[in-house]
Order: C-alpha cells, then structure tokens, then sequence
C-alpha cells in the first residue's frame, strides 16, 4: 500500500466511513472542506443515494467543488429551501458531519462561547441548529487539533448539542433521535460504541499511540483490547478527493499539511 498520501486524504477517508452503514438515500449536511470531501468519497464509493445541498438552495446531483466553483454548473435534482430542511431534520434520516469547538465525554457539543456564559472569554456563533440536529438526526464530529481545550473535562462551556448526559433529561431518558456516530481528528478516529455510550477509540491514525490520544483527551476514553490502523486511502478514493477538490484546500485542514503516515 502506497505511504504517498497526506493526513488530510487520511482524515478525509476515514470521515467517508462515518456513512457506511446510512440508508440509502439520507440527507448529509456536510460543514466544512473535510466533512464535505468525505461526503463526496462516500457518494462516488458506496453511497451513489446520498442526498446534499449545493450549500444554498438546490439538491446536488453530484458533488460540488470545494471552493470557488468558477464556471462550473451545479447539477440540480431539487430544491431544499429553509422550509424544507426542518422538514427531513424533523423526520431523522439526516447526517450532520459538524466541526464544533468542544466535546465532552458525554458527547455535548459547543459552538457558542468560550468561558463562563455570562462573562465569555470569546463568543461564537450562538447554539445555530445544533439543538435540532442533535435530538432529531445522526451526527458525526470533526476537530481539526486534537487537544484537551477541544475534548475537555467535565462539562462543554456550553451546551449547544446535546449528548448522552442523563443528568440534562428529566428521569435521565434521552431523545428518541439522540445519536452520535463518530469523532474524526488529527490523532485518530473515535466512536461512542463504550457502554453506555461511552466515548471510545476506534482506530489510530498511523504512528499515533493509545497514549497520546489519551493524554491530549481531557476524559478518559475507552480503550478496546485491538485497535485497528486508521486504514490507507485507495488510489480511486484520493482521485475522488482531488477531483472535487481541484484548488487543493485539503492542504490547509491540518497546519503544515504533514502526511499521512507520521515519520518516526
């Protein structure tokens, strides 16, 4: 198997995963340049239902550029118009692959501030739809850098996605749509497949340790007795990815655009 392949194409891959077991023709909001290209490998690999926007207004048919789109047509199947869009996230059969600035243990999800609510150290964009997304449909998480501000102890600075801490329901009973799938980072992949929905390491990122995803984790996460290599892109799935990413916008997903497998 080639090692020619950067930790973004890596990371992209492995994100394309997050939809292997998705109906066939679910509605995936995809946020950001990685969520997006792991979308598109998805749709072109194992996928071809899988229903997105353009990003405005319209169904896309195919898979839309990555940055700016030039001259290229966008090939419409639909319209998903504001209205429409709480249609299918009230009805569940959506994936929400979403890049907040916190996650607990619980898998809680922040996006609105950092630091005390009432007196913040920085604000952000307000809960958005994370409240909605989170109750109703599958979601599916993306951190860039892979660090205990980011995977904190105790408690997100503020929930805006809710998460699999029984103490936030009355008589602990979660929403019938609560369901998180998947965590993708810079360090490895993770899952709440742990008892009790306990967040848990399900593959390491090539020369990456248990050790160091645990030491950078500001909860303690599941260790499984095995954990798989994060696996390798194929040549068709890094065509995939170069194909709609043609500016090449993956390089800046991870500072210095280090590659795939992580010299010893």
């Amino acid at each position: 198997m080639s090692t020619d392949y950067t930790l973004a194409e890596l990371a992209i891959v492995a994100a394309s995963e997050i939809f292997r077991d998705e109906t066939p023709e679910v509605f995936a909001t995809l946020i950001g340049t990685l969520p997006k290209l792991a979308g598109y490998v998805a749709k072109e690999t194992f996928l071809p239902g899988m229903m997105m926007s353009d990003g405005i207004y319209y169904l896309a048919a195919e898979p839309v550029p990555v940055g700016p789109r030039g001259d290229y047509p966008i090939k419409k199947e639909g319209r998903i118009g504001y209205e429409r869009v709480f249609t299918l996230i009230a009805k569940g059969n959506r994936h929400a692959f979403v890049g907040p600035v916190q996650v607990d243990k619980y898998g809680q999800m922040n996006l609105s501030c950092i630091g005390d609510y009432a007196t913040p150290k920085v604000t952000m964009l307000g809960v958005r739809g994370l409240p909605g997304n989170t109750v109703n449909n599958r979601t599916s998480m993306f951190f860039a850098n892979h660090n205990k501000r980011a995977l904190v102890e105790g408690e997100v600075d503020m929930v805006s996605g809710a998460g699999y801490n029984p103490a936030r329901y009355p008589k602990g009973k979660y929403p019938r749509g609560l369901d998180h799938r998947q965590i993708v980072t810079n360090l490895c992949v993770l899952d709440f497949e742990g008892p009790n929905n306990a967040i848990r390491v399900r593959s390491l990122h090539p020369g990456v340790s248990f050790e160091e995803v645990q030491d950078n984790t500001g909860f303690d996460l599941v260790r499984p007795d095995d954990i798989p290599t994060t696996a390798a892109p194929t040549r068709q799935q890094l065509d995939i990815i170069a194909k709609w990413d043609p500016k090449n916008l993956r390089s800046y997903i991870f500072k210095d655009n280090p590659p795939g497998v992580r010299a010893s």
